[in-house]
């Protein structure tokens, strides 16, 4: 039996792909006041953005629960010859220390791996890639973990927002608190390093921020993986990904997806983000 993949719905992969490639995706849970939505399940990233435009307050985020783990990890025991879970970097989020609760508590002899990717988005979403390709190609569960733990090392995730606004009154400004200033006034980067969120730059213009964020991107090239990501721009996500296509080996493409409700909790409208595998 094949190793499974578990992530958490802050990869932002497409649910298709995830179902192509076998992986179990958990989903995190928005709050809009009273309402509360499994991200991705009965919430589309469409109507999160329309209503986090016109919320008076910034909607909350939680942590899948343990019982969500649990469940997720018995509902694919008797296939699986092991499961490597892979998960949003743990300074950002409880959703490792929910999952490494479950599987101390689940009473079942598969093993589980648990992994802090220190990642999050597509930084994530390209490690639970990588896994998954893995264990399809018949790799034991010890070499599917190594490979993760491989790609978490060479993933690296970085975007720039129209504002620093929703970053800051979510809490998950972590070490880019330099970029706290006018905040109508710069376009703010940032790159997720050692698992929190560090300065990568601000710009005064939005096409200034655009090439900022190519030119990071070639900075790391040639890479092995691409994406390119949006929370409500897909015309500038596409640009972005036919200006950077030449990084990836002949005959690839750079996957365009979007921020799902949870990081575009943070990120908000606007924002354009790379995840790329080194």
């Amino acid at each position: 039996m094949p190793v499974k993949i578990v992530t958490d719905s802050t990869s932002d992969l497409p649910q298709d792909l995830a179902q192509d490639l076998g992986i179990t995706v958990v989903p995190l849970n928005v709050h809009f006041g009273t309402e509360e939505f499994k991200d991705g399940v009965d919430l589309t990233t469409d109507e999160f953005f329309r209503r986090l435009v016109a919320a008076p307050e910034l909607p909350k985020t939680s942590q899948p629960s343990v019982g969500d783990f649990s469940s997720a990890y018995k509902a694919l025991e008797d296939d699986a010859d092991g499961m490597v879970s892979v998960h949003i970097s743990a300074k950002m989020s409880g959703t490792y220390n929910s999952a490494i609760q479950a599987r101390s508590e689940v009473d079942m002899s598969t093993p589980i791996e648990v992994i802090d990717t220190l990642q999050a988005s597509m930084g994530l979403g390209l490690v639970a890639i990588r896994a998954a390709i893995a264990a399809r190609q018949g790799a034991s569960f010890e070499e599917v973990a190594g490979v993760a733990r491989d790609a978490s090392q060479r993933c690296r995730v970085f975007a720039g927002m129209d504002t620093l606004e929703y970053l800051i009154k979510g809490g998950r400004i972590g070490k880019a608190r330099g970029l706290v200033g006018s905040l109508l006034k710069i376009r703010p980067m940032i790159l997720v390093r050692e698992g929190e969120a560090h300065e990568l730059g601000k710009e005064r213009t939005r096409v200034k921020m655009l090439t900022k964020i190519q030119q990071t991107a070639e900075e790391f090239g040639p890479v092995e993986e691409l994406c390119v990501l949006h929370s409500t721009t897909p015309e500038d996500a596409e640009q972005l990904a036919r200006n950077i296509s030449g990084l990836l080996p002949d005959g690839k493409e750079p996957l365009v997806t979007r921020f799902g409700p949870v990081l575009g909790t943070y990120v908000g409208p606007g924002a354009v983000g790379i995840g790329l595998l080194r």
